[in-house]
């Protein structure tokens, strides 16, 4: 390749990563929403479908996800808008490691001085900001973060009372992360889910797997899913929790809109019934002689 075509791959590439939601799905995707609280300290200060979540303490505050590139100034904008400093994030924690989840991870943690954790198994990815990608390549790129601290399966951090536990769920992505909590609201306490992502996409579980051991990481992730108890369910996409519907009803003055236990249940056997679907058709595929 010349010289000259390296420069213009580059600064495609470069153009990609700063303007990552061109087209008119990641846009409508990152529709700013006024933030406003769930319940009790747990907050929303993402965008109408590309989620980012904030879960306050007196010792400080956990935020989860920095959507697109261009999320992280709405983000920054509903935090302070909620009448919270963006210097309190002490923790700032991914679902995993795509560009519509971690593009504004990096301007993020600059401009709040947050720790950030992120999982083993995107660390790398994390690292290089999203270059090599199993599926995506390096079309789908965003700025690189560095994790300060590695978050493993079953570990949990801390802020006074209030603790953010890690489970890993990969499959959508090699360290896909879900995170729980407990939330209290009044006089009860909620368990809350944020899921990572169970989208299976056009991946394949037959023969050559989109990487090796995507199928068991998928049945495995279904498995912990099912064991986490729910009553407030979240997730990476609003879309996976009915999120405009849910809001619309919270601004209606439903208190506990986002309380859906059912919807939880539903989300996990629906993706559950899509993967193996698509694992079905992938083996009725591979035994069809050509």
């Amino acid at each position: 390749m010349s010289k000259i075509n390296i420069l213009v791959a580059v600064t495609f590439i470069a153009m990609q990563s700063v303007l990552g939601q061109a087209d008119r799905a990641s846009r409508e995707w990152n529709t700013p929403v006024p933030p406003f609280r769930i319940a009790g300290n747990l907050y929303y200060v993402g965008a109408t479908e590309i989620t980012s979540f904030l879960i306050t303490t007196p010792q400080g505050h956990f935020l989860l996800d920095g959507g697109f590139v261009e999320t992280a100034p709405q983000i920054t904008h509903n935090i302070a808008q909620l009448g919270f400093r963006l210097t309190d994030v002490k923790f700032l924690l991914n679902s995993h490691a795509h560009y519509d989840h971690a593009g504004g991870l990096a301007e993020l943690k600059k401009a709040t001085g947050a720790k950030f954790l992120g999982s083993e198994g995107e660390a790398q990815l994390l690292r290089d900001g999203g270059y090599g990608d199993f599926r995506f390549g390096d079309t789908l790129v965003f700025p690189p973060v560095e994790p300060d601290q590695i978050i493993h399966d079953g570990e949990s951090t801390r802020l006074g009372d209030q603790v953010m536990t890690a489970h890993s769920t990969p499959g959508h992505t090699k360290g896909n992360m879900t995170w729980t909590t407990k939330i209290r609201d009044a006089n009860k306490t909620y368990n809350v889910v944020f899921v990572g992502s169970q989208s299976a996409l056009d991946y394949r579980f037959v023969g050559h797997e989109s990487y090796p051991g995507i199928a068991a990481d998928f049945e495995k992730s279904f498995a912990v899913l099912k064991r986490l108890p729910c009553d407030i369910f979240l997730a990476s996409h609003g879309s996976f929790f009915h999120f405009l519907d849910k809001h619309d009803r919270l601004m209606r003055g439903e208190t506990h809109a986002f309380v859906d236990p059912d919807g939880y249940k539903h989300y996990v056997n629906q993706s559950e019934k899509e993967f193996r679907q698509k694992v079905s058709q992938q083996k009725q595929q591979a035994a069809t002689p050509q």
